[in-house]
């Protein structure tokens, strides 16, 4: 947020899909304050649905949103967005995104040097047999929406991030269930993209996140294990690995390190005060926040 203090947001509740499933956010000034359950969700009758994935995204004018969904399921949730002029201390009220429009699935979003918004999203189909990765974009208020497909090739993919190399060259990590993170790539500032392929980086069906340093470098955070049987399994090593070009990535720290357990979801943002910071979900009991200098 700037001055030192940060949001976090997470989705909380029973269980993941239970009715009372709500938003939940945090403040960081001086350490953490309590947390506040800032919006739960309803269908257009008013009967409770859980809510899932917000994430936050500040523009450089200031403007704060978080997104989020709401619904039965990742195959049927469909999208709504909070804002907030005042670093989040009020929010005007929820407001869906455009028809067939899911902004950002988990990764946030970066800014364009025009202004434009663009968003990593993800869609799963209704029998789960196909994942799929596309972006959408927006103008720098949260209007005007458009979508950009990407060929996900034969991968079974979501949950892009996004990372800025410079001369328009951008690049897509994504989450598969081809046992290794996906990649895909757009010389053009995002506006057309490589088919989606395979990098070296192991993949256990997990959700991960990566963010362009200011010194030109890249960090991404990730579960470096294979699948295992049951669908969780392959998420109790949590890695930090750095990259100089986005394709050959290097192990640099070790976040969690156990037999089993579940440390996973991160996201991870770089502070203006040179700070990195990452929040992850811990054994899906509570949220653990790490910040270090590079």
């Amino acid at each position: 947020l700037g001055s030192g203090e940060l949001l976090a947001a997470w989705f909380g509740g029973k269980q993941e899909g239970s009715k009372d499933v709500s938003i939940w956010i945090a403040r960081y000034k001086d350490g953490w304050m309590k947390p506040l359950k800032i919006v739960s969700g309803h269908d257009d009758k008013g009967d409770p649905m859980a809510c899932w994935n917000p994430v936050l995204f500040k523009t450089r004018a200031g403007t704060l949103f978080l997104h989020y969904k709401v619904g039965l399921s990742p195959r049927e949730w469909w999208a709504e967005v909070l804002v907030s002029h005042d670093n989040g201390l009020t929010w005007a009220e929820s407001a869906k995104l455009p028809q067939n429009m899911l902004g950002p699935i988990k990764n946030k979003p970066i800014q364009l040097k025009n202004g434009d918004i663009l968003y990593p999203s993800s869609t799963e189909s209704m029998d789960e047999k196909k994942w799929a990765v596309h972006l959408e974009k927006s103008d720098s208020a949260g209007r005007n929406w458009t979508k950009i497909a990407i060929d996900n090739a034969d991968f079974d993919a979501i949950q892009p991030s996004i990372l800025t190399h410079g001369n328009n060259i951008l690049q897509l990590l994504c989450r598969s269930r081809n046992n290794r993170i996906v990649t895909s790539w757009s010389f053009d500032n995002g506006t057309n993209w490589t088919p989606l392929e395979a990098t070296t980086l192991p993949n256990p069906n997990a959700g991960s996140d990566a963010v362009s340093l200011m010194d030109n470098r890249f960090l991404l955070v990730y579960n470096p294990l294979l699948a295992g049987k049951e669908w969780w399994e392959g998420r109790s090593v949590l890695k930090l690995a750095v990259s100089n070009d986005g394709k050959q990535w290097d192990n640099i720290d070790t976040l969690e390190e156990k037999k089993e357990g579940e440390y996973s979801y991160p996201a991870i943002i770089q502070s203006a005060d040179d700070l990195i910071h990452v929040v992850y979900t811990y054994n899906r009991k509570c949220i653990k926040y790490i910040k270090f200098k590079l």
